[in-house]
Parts: structure tokens; C-alpha cells; sequence
């Protein structure tokens, strides 16, 4: 599952981890894959999926507990949105939607001020 693109590979598997955590595919039981796991469905070494979890972990996404595993933190979904680019795209689309719209509101106010003092 990991291709030839010029990123490390423990790169390519945290994106991946990234976006199914942003996904929610992980909030039911909020704990990732196992190493073993992670190995087999990305076809990478041990070293590499221990990578993108400290990636991640890093990243504030996950937690790890030795022997348990790696868990989610509160707000990761979020956060994992925000790191992507077609997350941060979209939370940045919705904040310039909200900003036209105060903006809106406020050419609104500013030409009700603006008539009231042409009629005085």
C-alpha cells in the first residue's frame, strides 16, 4: 500500500492513519490497529509502523501505553481534519463563509446608519 512517491514510508502510514482517524473510523473503541496490524494492511516492517505511530503521537493524535497499544486523544478526529489538507481547506472555506457573512451583516448596519443620518 505504500508507493514510490519520495515520502518515508512511516510518512505515507501516518497520512493514511490520519485520515481514518479524521474519517472516525477509530472512535468506537478509539484504539489504533496493533504494530502487527498496521504491518499486514500497509505492507511496511515493524520499524516503520512504530514510526507513524510516534508520528502521530507526536502530532498529539495518540497516546501510547506500552503493551496496550496506541489510543486516541480527545479531539483527534478534529485535529486529524485540521492536518490534512482537504481539512484545513475546509475549515478555512468555512471560516471565510462565516467572515462574509458578519461582513454582510455589517454593510447591512453601516447603510441603515447611513440613511438615517441622510434624512435628519
Amino acid at each position: 500500500m505504500v508507493e514510490w512517491t519520495g515520502k518515508p514510508a512511516y510518512q505515507q502510514v501516518a497520512e493514511q492513519l490520519r485520515r481514518r482517524i479524521a474519517a472516525g473510523e477509530f472512535n468506537t473503541a478509539g484504539k489504533l490497529p496493533s504494530l502487527a496490524e498496521i504491518q499486514g494492511a500497509y505492507g511496511v516492517t515493524v520499524t516503520v509502523a512504530r514510526a507513524a505511530i510516534r508520528q502521530l503521537n507526536s502530532d498529539g493524535l495518540v497516546v501510547t501505553h506500552q503493551g496496550k497499544g496506541a489510543f486516541l486523544t480527545s479531539g483527534s478526529t478534529e485535529a486529524a481534519k485540521l492536518a490534512s489538507p482537504e481539512g484545513a481547506l475546509a475549515d478555512l472555506q468555512e471560516q471565510v463563509d462565516s467572515l462574509k457573512a458578519e461582513v454582510g451583516d455589517l454593510r447591512a448596519r453601516l447603510d441603515a446608519l447611513e440613511a438615517g443620518r441622510g434624512s435628519e
